[in-house]
């Protein structure tokens, strides 16, 4: 089984990263550094399914467990980038279990969904078709997203739904649902942190945080608070720190 979505099964700890660079390079450099996944925003960036497909070369053989953020919760937006190469799909806006249902139908074959038969990457071009159409349902993973007010008040029919492997919080988009903008920090989105993951652990299902900024407190608060499907960072930030701490050490006086 593809081993982020046995983890999510399991409740285990996983850590991945974002790509919002849509070349190939910068998910080749991430791959490298031993991420457990990495997943590629197509919703708040220009990455398309062409791009994506070139990301999922990059990460090919390299360690980490490709995964996207697909732009919409749509049957065809789903199905394309799990056939151009991801092996899970993070699924934003959902607020209803309706909602959560239609991604999961999305993701998997039938029975259990809509997605539809094709030659495409992940069955080589039809050379693993069999194989690919008999353990694709078990092997892809599908996490929503819980970024609003109204999926908090409906997190428990939310993680009912069979499919659903895990959720994942938007911080800032659930800040703005409460009328707090980019107060993650703020008590009441903690509460709503908390409701969530108290919720996934009664459900036994994993529940996911992203940590923008990543610290060693911020990181184990979040493992500390039931959170085990954790995104560190994202490419752009990475390089931004990254430049920002060079320049400040070389300007440094001295």
């Amino acid at each position: 089984m593809n081993p982020v979505r046995k983890a999510l099964l399991e409740r285990k700890v996983t850590l991945g990263t974002w790509v919002q660079i849509g070349h190939p390079a910068s998910a080749e450099v991430l791959a490298g550094a031993g991420f457990d996944w990495i997943a590629a925003d197509c919703e708040h960036t220009d990455i398309g399914p062409a791009d994506f497909a070139n990301l999922a070369r990059a990460m090919h053989g390299r360690g980490p467990v490709p995964l996207v953020r697909v732009r919409e919760n749509d049957t065809l937006a789903i199905r394309q980038v799990l056939d151009m190469g991801a092996c899970g799909v993070i699924v934003p806006l959902v607020n209803s279990a309706e909602e959560a249902e239609r991604a999961v139908q999305a993701a998997k074959f039938p029975p259990c969904g809509v997605r539809g038969y094709a030659f495409s990457r992940m069955n080589d071009w039809g050379v693993d078709f069999d194989r690919y159409a008999r353990e694709a349902n078990d092997d892809v993973a599908v996490v929503v997203m819980i970024e609003s007010k109204e999926a908090v008040d409906n997190i428990d029919s939310i993680l009912a739904v069979e499919g659903v492997d895990g959720v994942f919080i938007g911080p800032y988009d659930m800040s703005g649902s409460y009328g707090i903008v980019g107060q993650t920090g703020d008590p009441i989105i903690k509460e709503a942190c908390a409701r969530v993951s108290g919720a996934c652990r009664a459900a036994r299902k994993s529940a996911g945080l992203h940590v923008v900024l990543p610290t060693p407190e911020s990181v184990a608060g979040a493992v500390s608070d039931g959170f085990t499907f954790i995104g560190l960072g994202v490419d752009t930030v990475f390089l931004d720190q990254g430049a920002r701490a060079a320049l400040k050490m070389a300007r440094a006086p001295g």
